[in-house]
């Protein structure tokens, strides 16, 4: 893994690569709210294996990258810098957004403006999102991210808690504000008509629950859009206890649509 610095929208973007000289399509991990891509390490090794190039960006306020700590004003900046990332691989090799939560709903915009060959998206904030309730409150709850909220696998929130680049502190108000907009943006925007999608989720997901991701996707869904429910996983199925079968559905996922051997 090699790791870069890339002008962003409001500063400078730490961006991970794990290099494939012989890749045959590009991965794009796009992280969700609170973390970073340093997190997706085991997620790369597997693209890799499956034949990828792969690059994860840190957001603004998130990981390595410049900006106040979880603090996003435009999700149209993070947007843009996902496009920064893309181009940061200099590859004209098939592109696949995989983007977790918040993640998801950034690479779902970025797909809904910019050409790309695949989407795979993981738990991801779309349609409503019961954290945008606390807008309706005086104060924003100091309420972080339960680490058990994560996965089954307890290493898994034990490590997440004891990350120095995740964020656990609450949510800021101006990044609730800018997500309800990029909310409305993508359940308003153009379908992925054409647009090979895979959507994962697990049913037992209380930080995005499933039935309001739903309401996203029924808007944005196209002809080629498929969906994996996974029973009993929480809302980061890329470490879940059933890891090795998600990622699996991943790449056969990405190999059929993209028509590789």
């Amino acid at each position: 893994m090699i790791e870069s610095n890339v002008p962003g929208h409001a500063g400078e973007l730490v961006v991970r690569t794990w290099p494939n000289l012989d890749a045959d399509w590009l991965a794009v991990l796009v992280h969700g709210y609170g973390e970073h891509g340093g997190r997706y390490g085991h997620v790369a090794d597997r693209l890799v294996a499956a034949g990828a190039l792969v690059v994860a960006p840190d957001h603004v306020g998130h990981g390595g990258s410049d900006g106040e700590r979880a603090l996003i004003t435009s999700f149209d900046g993070v947007v843009e810098d996902l496009g920064a990332a893309v181009s940061s691989a200099a590859t004209d090799l098939p592109t696949v957004l995989v983007g977790h939560s918040v993640g998801g709903l950034v690479a779902t915009r970025y797909a809904q403006l910019h050409p790309v060959s695949a989407l795979v998206l993981s738990a991801p904030v779309l349609g409503t999102w019961q954290g945008l309730d606390a807008l309706a409150m005086d104060e924003i709850p100091d309420a972080p991210i339960d680490p058990e909220s994560l996965s089954r696998d307890p290493e898994v929130g034990k490590q997440y808690a004891a990350d120095p680049l995740v964020w656990h502190g609450p949510f800021k108000r101006p990044t609730l504000e800018s997500l309800e907009r990029a909310l409305d943006e993508v359940n308003y925007g153009p379908t992925l008509e054409k647009l090979p999608t895979l959507w994962l989720h697990g049913d037992a997901d209380t930080l995005v629950p499933l039935a309001d991701t739903r309401t996203g996707t029924d808007r944005i869904r196209g002809l080629l859009f498929e969906e994996r429910v996974y029973p009993g996983a929480r809302h980061e199925v890329f470490n879940e206890t059933n890891r090795d079968e998600v990622l699996s559905d991943v790449v056969a996922f990405v190999r059929r649509v993209l028509d590789l051997p």
